[in-house]
């Protein structure tokens, strides 16, 4: 699909002009934000997505911001804009979280940040959910046992450093699949609390969710019996050995 890239400059009429204080705000906060949003090097935006806002299309949209597609350059990234009635007053700590998980090769990469924005790398690909949704027509399990050994791998890497995602139990949503797997959206993330990356995330594609019944389909999961009693040791002792346990008994 052709991506239609339009200057900032021009972006200070509704109904386009509304991502910048969404979901309402005044002229004076539109023309400020556009100027923050040109300091961090983004010169334009695509409106494109599978999510809408009013009749303007987009890439995702959570409580704290909605994410457009920019370009610095050529170069495309993620442009995440805090919502004008987002109960964060900034996005440094989301950033500063965002910083940590890259460090240990999680995440798209932070490009920059500022009060209202936040620039990533642009992930091309798809949402689990809807990765796996159309695999089960192809029904390809070494894939799909490749994926979600890599998901594994980037929670168990959280989990060492100590920072929690979490929502990864709604994991349909937080994970992009295409020529970069990872995690995504960490707005809810922190330091402060036990980890329950691998556990949260095992839970949610291989036990009882609408997710975990598509890949029963694609592959077999073992029974949940056994699949809680390794969940329980690892969430005991988090260690290498008892994640290696895990992976073993998923046959991964």
């Amino acid at each position: 699909m052709k991506q239609s890239f339009v200057k900032l400059g021009k972006i200070t009429d509704p109904p386009y002009s509304d991502i910048w204080v969404y979901p309402k705000g005044t002229r004076a906060q539109i023309k400020s934000r556009i100027k923050e949003l040109k300091a961090l090097g983004v010169e334009s935006i695509s409106f494109q997505g599978k999510l809408q806002v009013g009749t303007i299309s987009i890439l995702g949209k959570g409580y704290v911001g909605i994410v457009v597609l920019g370009k610095i350059g050529r170069k495309k990234v993620a442009v995440k804009i805090r919502r004008n009635d987002s109960p964060r007053k900034n996005l440094k700590r989301e950033a500063e979280l965002l910083k940590i998980t890259n460090q240990s090769n999680v995440g798209p990469k932070l490009v920059g940040f500022s009060k209202n924005f936040l620039v990533m790398e642009y992930l091309e690909g798809e949402k689990i959910g809807d990765w796996v949704a159309s695999l089960k027509k192809r029904g390809s399990s070494s894939q799909l046992k490749t994926i979600i050994k890599k998901i594994l791998e980037d929670c168990y890497k959280l989990d060492r450093i100590g920072l929690d995602h979490g929502e990864l139990s709604h994991i349909v949503k937080h994970v992009i699949v295409g020529n970069k797997t990872t995690i995504i959206d960490f707005e809810s993330s922190s330091m402060d609390r036990r980890v329950s990356n691998v556990t949260s995330a095992t839970q949610a594609l291989c036990i009882g969710s609408g997710i975990s019944k598509i890949i029963g389909c694609i592959c077999k999961i073992p029974k949940k019996e056994k699949m809680i009693a390794v969940l329980r040791r690892y969430k005991q002792e988090q260690t290498r050995d008892s994640f290696e346990n895990l992976l073993d008994v998923l046959k991964l």
